[in-house]
């Protein structure tokens, strides 16, 4: 393969807020700060004492963790060129939809400011800098209107909740979210799910005894089967064919016993989806995609079960596991054991096809 062709397809940029407020007309800051304040009072809430502070030193192992690359783009390019990476897709480490619903006044204007930030940063060089904007699940009608903006802006990635049961909305099959599908399928941007907190999971991260939260940190990767299954097994992509899901940071291995699983219940132990024409796995491999970092088992020994055009590798950049700046080195390794057409599908050629790169 070109040897000079990586795309990340999970990596992480930061905002700073004041960033955020300067899109934002000044009579709405006091309420933008207001509803930054629920996520941090969620985040407390859901913590033992010392608890942050173990998970930040734990990140700052990391030379690039909060250092200039993380929050500006030219200084980005560079640890990228170090790297040996082409592009990258981006998410904020700011789940931004957390709160920007709870904004009592200007939570639409918040929501355009918060996008922009991101765009702002991406417009340095949007051939390389993907950034993934979001969408907010609270008022579709607005959702719609969004998506269509950040299209004209030149997005090429959203990111929605893994779960919205958390912000106490339906599930991504309920017909409310049609109209909002329709859209994204017609632009054909992907819709990307990124791992992470899952508040269902709060009382596991009390109770989790590790300094750096591994049991729960297990716990909320497993959680994503459930949101996997609700997309392969509901029909929502059996009524909109042509959409993109992406799972950002799921784990590889595990999947191959979700889709035998399923499959096995719609055939052999005779469960009923009364949604889907398909067995469940078929809804994987054509609309659903997992990232990954450096699963050498996986990729050597499932990928054909996981599907080799469904799986992208990552940096994860800046967070503790990532490549960077040894990406080279590590994807030789990761790929030493693996044809040269499915490494460049894995490392490229996916995220080129999924992102519209």
């Amino acid at each position: 393969m070109p040897q000079d062709l990586l795309i990340s397809a999970d990596s992480h940029v930061n905002v700073h807020h004041r960033d955020v407020k300067r899109h934002l007309d000044p009579r709405f800051h006091a309420d933008y700060d207001e509803g930054l304040a629920t996520l941090k009072q969620m985040i407390m809430a859901a913590s033992k004492p010392g608890d942050e502070d173990a998970r930040a030193a734990k990140a700052k192992k990391n030379a690039a963790y909060g250092g200039p690359g993380h929050f500006q783009p030219d200084a980005r390019i560079k640890d990228m060129d170090l790297d040996g990476v082409s592009a990258e897709v981006m998410y904020c480490e700011v789940s931004a939809y957390r709160y920007l619903y709870k904004i009592k006044h200007g939570w639409k204007e918040s929501t355009r400011a918060f996008n922009d930030t991101l765009a702002e940063f991406a417009s340095y060089d949007p051939t390389r800098l993907i950034t993934s904007f979001q969408v907010p699940i609270h008022d579709i009608d607005f959702a719609i209107e969004e998506v269509k903006r950040v299209t004209a802006l030149g997005g090429k990635s959203l990111q929605l909740p893994v779960f919205p049961v958390e912000l106490g909305f339906p599930d991504y099959h309920d017909e409310r979210y049609d109209p909002l599908w329709a859209a994204i399928q017609e632009r054909g941007l992907p819709i990307c799910c990124h791992a992470g907190v899952n508040t269902n999971l709060d009382d596991l991260m009390r109770r989790d005894p590790t300094p750096g939260k591994a049991v729960w940190s297990v716990g909320i990767v497993l959680s994503i089967g459930e949101a996997i299954s609700m997309w392969m097994c509901s029909g929502v992509l059996e009524r909109f064919p042509r959409l993109k899901v992406v799972f950002v940071e799921p784990g590889l291995s595990w999947m191959t016993w979700v889709l035998w699983a399923l499959d096995d219940m719609a055939g052999r132990q005779g469960y009923e989806f009364p949604g889907l024409r398909e067995l469940p796995s078929f809804y994987y491999r054509r609309n659903i995609f997992l990232t990954f970092q450096d699963e050498v088992f996986a990729v050597e020994k499932l990928r054909r079960e996981l599907g080799v055009e469904n799986i992208m590798w990552s940096t994860d950049y800046p967070h503790p596991v990532t490549s960077w700046p040894h990406s080279r080195t590590v994807v030789d390794e990761i790929f030493r054991n693996v044809p040269d057409a499915d490494r460049e599908l894995m490392v490229y050629g996916n995220a080129k096809r999924v992102w519209n790169l």
